[in-house]
């Protein structure tokens, strides 16, 4: 993709290499995941091991990357003076998320999350004559390098105390619980819980997503989080597991104040954009009940919350980074000038608030039935439930204006007919997950 900016000058075709890059990823990854055959035999040492659930979850995001080049291929040509090399930094962190799918050793943990955070940081501050993307970019980079310097230090305390990187060898040295591990242990958990904007380390998302050029927010929100809650989950499951019932508590307690955090917030914003941000912390909230339960149904329902989540989202984003104006009035009248795109963002939106018939619904059922099987923690169930109604509130106050009030002006011309189908193409996969969930859940 580097490259290729030398060669082709066309923005379209710049498109068409990296979706084409994509497909080819697609194919191999599936290809690897059906077969059980390694497409190149590499010997790391066994600091990076594949199982079917690393390529599962691999897949989902080369898929969810797919259909975000496809909605929004447009608006990352306009994000920059040279495409090939905005296409080219999704790949670098693409090259992350395959570190991160298959990572057996912390210092692979860290190599992964720093190959998908620094991209990032660059994407962020992308839109260079605007202050607010400069803010975004600056404010990411200080707390996030912060948080990078916990991680550093916990994987060095709990070096220290089990002699080994490897997470088999951590989880066999983690019998006792010392001083030197409680600390390693906590410093990871705060830093994992900042890279998936877990309350109390939520602080800069808000600004962050705001401020950051649309058509990045939506693939920060989705896929990056995404990745790096399948990290956090394959750290305290193969390295933490012994001590599940010490630590367990604390992601209790994390997830609670994020659920409740992400769902009020979000009731009072105007703008849509910051409403989805604070919605994404709110789905944080619901997606660490997995790391709190660490059973089969916590590993299958999470997978199916990365898609489900993923593909509604994406398809808000890709509508708001083509509005100059992302307030909630912005969609008056949508449904009479925009039918298609209206009726995605409809089922987008019942999707993130948990509605039957579409994969929000089973993806956040899951989380629930992983909380009550792990057993003790009804109230936990409880709080998630009214959250989620919480957050049916601020999702119908959108529907409520695309639906039911008089439109301001004529936003028709902003959308492609192409545009307009992919946007329905997606509604339809998110149904699809809602009545098939067993497509992603079969999977592991």
């Amino acid at each position: 993709m580097m490259y290729a900016g030398f060669f082709l000058q066309s923005k379209r075709n710049i498109h068409l290499l990296a979706i084409a890059g994509i497909c080819l990823m697609i194919g191999a990854t599936a290809y690897e995941f059906l077969s059980g055959i390694p497409f190149v035999t590499i010997d790391t040492k066994g600091m990076l091991e594949y199982t079917g659930y690393g390529l599962a979850f691999l897949l989902i995001m080369l898929v969810s990357t797919l259909v975000y080049f496809i909605l929004s291929g447009n608006d990352i040509h306009s994000a920059g003076k040279s495409a090939s090399d905005l296409y080219a930094l999704v790949f670098f962190i693409l090259t992350g998320i395959a570190v991160v799918a298959g990572y057996r050793s912390l210092l692979m943990l860290f190599l992964g999350i720093e190959i998908v955070s620094i991209p990032l940081y660059v994407l962020a501050g992308s839109d260079k004559s605007n202050l607010k993307s400069n803010e975004a970019a600056l404010k990411y980079f200080l707390m996030g390098s912060f948080s990078t310097g916990l991680m550093l230090m916990g994987i060095a305390l709990i070096y220290g105390d089990t002699g080994s990187f490897y997470l088999d060898a951590i989880r066999a040295g983690f019998g006792v619980l010392t001083p030197m591990k409680a600390a390693g242990m906590l410093l990871i958990l705060a830093s994992m819980s900042f890279k998936v904007s877990a309350a109390p380390f939520h602080f800069w998302t808000p600004d962050v997503y705001d401020g950051s050029p649309t058509v990045f927010t939506s693939f920060m929100a989705t896929i990056v989080k995404s990745v790096a809650f399948f990290a956090f989950l394959t750290l305290f499951d193969h390295a933490f597991g012994k001590l599940h019932e010490q630590w367990k508590v604390l992601v209790a307690i994390i997830a609670v104040a994020t659920l409740l955090i992400g769902n009020i917030t979000a009731v009072f914003q105007q703008s849509v954009k910051r409403m989805l941000a604070y919605s994404s912390i709110a789905q944080a909230g619901f997606m660490m009940l997995s790391i709190f339960a660490i059973n089969t149904f916590a590993k299958q329902g999470l997978l199916l919350y990365f898609a489900g989540y993923s593909f509604a989202t994406l398809g808000i984003f890709a509508v708001l980074s083509k509005m100059k104006d992302h307030s909630i009035d912005s969609f008056n009248g949508f449904a009479k000038s925009n039918p298609i795109i209206a009726l995605s963002l409809l089922i987008s939106l019942l999707s993130l608030a948990g509605i039957p018939l579409t994969a929000g619904f089973f993806a956040k059922y899951y989380m629930l039935l992983a909380v009550i099987r792990e057993g003790g923690m009804l109230w936990l169930v409880i709080t998630a439930v009214l959250c989620a109604a919480v957050s049916v509130y601020y999702y119908f106050r959108v529907i409520q204006a695309i639906y039911f009030k008089e439109a301001v002006e004529d936003n028709s011309s902003l959308f492609s007919p192409y545009f307009k189908w992919m946007m329905f193409l997606n509604a339809v996969l998110i149904i699809v997950l809602g009545i098939h969930p067993d497509l992603i859940l079969s999977l592991i």
